[in-house]
């Protein structure tokens, strides 16, 4: 099912044994635009500190009460390595973290998240410590957070078109089907949806994003309204606008080969 992150934006998430905290952003990898973690504000059970949650560890999606349950305990929870998202996440951070709960890490295992195709590779032995003045240097480059991206400007082909407001997320594979984009001052009041596959560059150092799409496109694309399911008719209006073949069709090549 394809749901805004916006939605999920405090959700509770709950463990086997009782509630954990409230979803406060995401971790995405914008290679594969897979999300890897929810990050969540925990309560006053463990002093409120930040914890990562990743996919696999999701049983659950209650839309109803705004619950989503963990194939996890609170004490397994509770032990996993502290995180501060306001530093970046080294790939060291990564592999302790998954090594706590007895993950195989995502870039080592393709079955560890549905739809992914990754060829192993074999990791360097694990440093010492990272001194956090250095972490910067450590960070997984692909790794950002949905807040973060929010900030980004983004670019068409001829110009400038306004920002991400939100993520279109598939909770099956979790992955990031699209980008919602907000218009402003261009053209006010317009939302449309732009893929990953249809971005040319992504800066973090300026902070802006490039697709590979001319403004005239965007300003005709169809509306996109966030309190409106989106169906696979819709999807295919988005695609056949934009002149580019749709995700589920570059499946079913592949499996075809």
């Amino acid at each position: 099912m394809l749901r805004n992150f916006a939605d999920f934006k405090g959700f509770t998430l709950a463990a086997t044994d009782g509630e954990i905290g409230i979803v406060r952003d995401i971790y995405f990898d914008d290679k594969t635009w897979m999300v890897r973690y929810l990050v969540v504000r925990a309560g006053s059970w463990i002093s409120g500190r930040e914890v990562l949650i990743a996919p696999q560890a999701l049983r659950e999606i209650d839309e109803q009460s705004g619950v989503i349950r963990l194939d996890l305990t609170k004490e397994q929870v509770r032990n996993s390595p502290p995180i501060d998202s306001d530093k970046p996440v080294s790939r060291q951070f990564e592999q302790t973290y998954h090594d706590h709960f007895g993950w195989i890490p995502y870039w080592l295992d393709a079955g560890n998240m549905p739809g992914v195709m990754i060829t192993p590779t074999i990791l360097p032995p694990i440093e010492p410590p990272v001194p956090k003045e250095m972490a910067a240097e450590h960070r997984d480059p692909h790794l950002r957070g949905g807040d973060e991206l929010s900030q980004y400007e983004i670019h068409s082909q001829d110009g400038e078109i306004g920002h991400a407001d939100d993520f279109v997320i598939d909770d099956e594979k979790w992955r990031i089907r699209y980008l919602v984009i907000v218009t402003r001052n261009w053209f006010p009041g317009k939302r449309v949806l732009l893929a990953p596959d249809w971005i040319e560059e992504i800066s973090a150092e300026d902070r802006e994003i490039f697709v590979t799409v001319a403004r005239s496109t965007i300003k005709t694309a169809p509306d996109y309204d966030s309190t409106v399911p989106i169906s696979r008719a819709f999807e295919q209006k988005l695609h056949d606008h934009y002149g580019h073949k749709a995700y589920w069709d570059a499946v079913a090549e592949v499996h075809r080969k």
